[in-house]
């Protein structure tokens, strides 16, 4: 699986976001997807993450950093994994990183697959 992710740019505090990862291959409906965020100086850190569809349904995970102003979502029809941000404050500034992996998780072990990252600025 390779990932594309875009979206990314600079925004001014309380404004908004949506950043794309676009995936190729065949198989992307059996993987998770999970959002990562590393800022300068500071370890990759797990900011969402959304389940393969299952029987059950969709799970979806956040960051408490994020919890209600973050939305992750998935398009199994376009391969991609859309991570909608509003409220955007100046600590949400980092690179965005996207991974596939088997699981939801909330570290980056057990993702397998990464993008290259779209870098996301936000002024204060």
């Amino acid at each position: 699986v390779q990932l594309q992710a875009s979206g990314g740019g600079l925004v001014q505090a309380g404004g908004a976001l949506r950043l794309s990862c676009a995936a190729s291959g065949r198989t992307f409906n059996s993987y998770a997807m999970g959002w990562f965020r590393q800022a300068p100086g500071k370890e990759r850190e797990f900011v969402a993450a959304i389940s393969a569809i299952s029987w059950s349904g969709i799970s979806t995970y956040y960051a408490d950093s994020v919890k209600g102003r973050f939305t992750i979502s998935r398009d199994n029809a376009k391969n991609t994994v859309y991570l909608q941000m509003n409220s955007l404050k100046a600590e949400d500034t980092a690179v965005y990183y996207c991974a596939a992996g088997g699981q939801p998780g909330v570290t980056t072990i057990g993702y397998d697959y990464w993008g290259q990252g779209t870098q996301v600025t936000v002024s204060s």
